[in-house]
């Protein structure tokens, strides 16, 4: 053993100071996008690789989509990270049962299969554009159409509920009305501010700062776009948190709403291509095996876990 001096071993740490490097492999950017944290922006870029900041700067000058990009990821980012705050994405079961959920990813995979095929052994270019429309379209109405069923299904569930469960009930509730104010609010202000923002640039003259003042302002819309295009996929799948007032809300929800977004559906866009035992199948084969996975849950809750929907 020596004493002062060169020890012939390095030290287990960077002799600059700086924290050793993480163990274990480095975490792909895909699954970091998918956690509820999004990573900053300079992490985005440097991703993998190092480039000097001189180069985006040219990048920059030279393809304007770079500059919104650049502007709308930390818009996206702030917005997302509020989005999961306020809709919790993993609050959508008080009870998770790990069976219902591998069913019910199974019957999704299975019948965007079963749509793919009939698209393409029978439909043609306008029913490929119908369909992209009517997913758009459902994405839009589906929280509507939970704000109008909701109250509905929960009514039932509280006169069925005996009446020493029903102060519990009602004090679950508040924090499902809180998020049902905050989405509608936040939708509802996209179209006001854009409003104001189109009427306030009436006023502003054509030059280089009324232009940019025009475009600081729309950074709040896009802000609560992203906002409500974050918290609507998971105001669908968690139906603004109601699993807290009754555990089997959910699963009645998703029966009730299946078969309203069929039927407006139908109404509006006709039948799916093909033949017509092929249409009839397509037709109520989605509703009913969304009934079916639901109705199933409801059952595991009751044999298993000794819910049932007057407790």
């Amino acid at each position: 053993m020596t004493f002062g001096g060169q020890g012939p071993y390095r030290p287990p740490w960077p002799p600059n100071g700086a924290p050793p490097p993480p163990y274990g492999p480095p975490v792909p950017l895909w699954r970091r996008l998918r956690e509820d944290e999004w990573p900053p922006l300079r992490e985005v870029l440097g991703h993998g690789r190092r480039i000097h900041g001189c180069v985006w700067a040219m990048l920059l000058l030279c393809v304007w989509p770079a500059l919104f990009l650049l502007v709308a990821y930390p818009l996206a980012r702030s917005a997302r990270r509020k989005a999961r705050a306020v809709f919790p994405v993993h609050s959508h079961r008080r009870i998770q049962d790990p069976e219902v959920m591998r069913v019910q990813k199974v019957r999704a995979w299975t019948a965007l299969g079963a749509s793919c095929v009939i698209m393409v052994a029978y439909g043609t270019s306008a029913d490929w554009q119908q369909a992209q429309d009517q997913v758009l379209f459902r994405l839009a109405i589906t929280p509507w159409l939970l704000l109008l069923t909701a109250p509905a299904v929960i009514a039932i569930l509280f006169r069925l509920a005996p009446p020493s469960a029903r102060p519990v009930m009602r004090a679950r509730l508040r924090p499902a009305v809180r998020s049902v104010l905050w989405y509608f609010g936040a939708f509802t202000a996209v179209p006001i501010l854009f409003a104001g923002v189109m009427l306030l640039s009436r006023y502003l003259r054509d030059g280089v700062l009324d232009t940019l003042i025009s475009f600081a302002l729309l950074l709040p819309i896009l802000w609560v776009t992203f906002f409500v295009g974050f918290a609507s996929a998971t105001v669908v799948r968690t139906a603004f948190n109601t699993a807290d007032v009754h555990a089997v809300l959910p699963a009645l929800l998703t029966g009730v709403l299946v078969w309203e977004l069929a039927a407006i559906n139908l109404s509006m866009a006709g039948p799916p291509p093909g033949p017509p035992l092929i249409q009839i199948c397509a037709i109520l084969g989605g509703p009913a095996s969304v009934t079916a996975v639901a109705w199933w849950e409801i059952v595991r809750l009751r044999t298993r876990y000794g819910v049932t929907l007057r407790s």
